[in-house]
């Protein structure tokens, strides 16, 4: 899986669920809540102020890892 600031972050989620540990290291503890699940990656980051290509970088590596 590629993750693009366009990811919505259930597909995300479902693409490997280990990665939850990153968001929440990334102060985001919202990932169940109803908005979370309809939302991209980039607007996620918008709304807890985090640099979303860092962030896409960072997730592309753990998803890819093997």
């Amino acid at each position: 899986m590629l993750i693009t600031p366009n990811t919505m972050l259930r597909d995300i989620l479902n693409a490997d669920p280990e990665v939850e540990q990153i968001f929440l290291n990334q102060g985001m503890h919202c990932l169940s809540c109803l908005a979370a699940s309809g939302e991209t990656l980039e607007q996620a980051c918008d709304v807890h102020d985090l640099d979303v290509d860092d962030f896409v970088e960072e997730l592309n590596s753990f998803i890819n890892r093997n």
